[in-house]
């Protein structure tokens, strides 16, 4: 993974966190039972988010395991993981 994708998903991860401890709080407090599922329902997508991000990086370390493919074929394999990680 490189740097900055590291970076990013770190930061991500920590909105993910701050998300998360959120709903707890909402729930002590006896939100409303539609807010706190609203809440958690982006939790989860920005979850998903991260889960894909990641599966992508996976796909492009095993399809290019040495970083030996031709720059034409990496630029489209990390096109693709983009794509995946964006629509996923």
């Amino acid at each position: 993974m490189q740097t900055a994708q590291k970076k990013a998903l770190l930061a991500r991860l920590a909105r993910i966190e701050g998300q998360v401890r959120g709903v707890r709080r909402m729930i002590e407090e006896d939100a409303e039972c539609e807010a706190v599922a609203q809440q958690l329902a982006a939790s989860r997508k920005a979850l998903d988010r991260a889960f894909y991000e990641m599966m992508a990086c996976a796909i492009e370390h095993e399809v290019d395991p040495g970083q030996q493919l031709p720059a034409e074929s990496k630029e489209k394999l990390s096109d693709l993981a983009r794509v995946l990680a964006k629509y996923g």
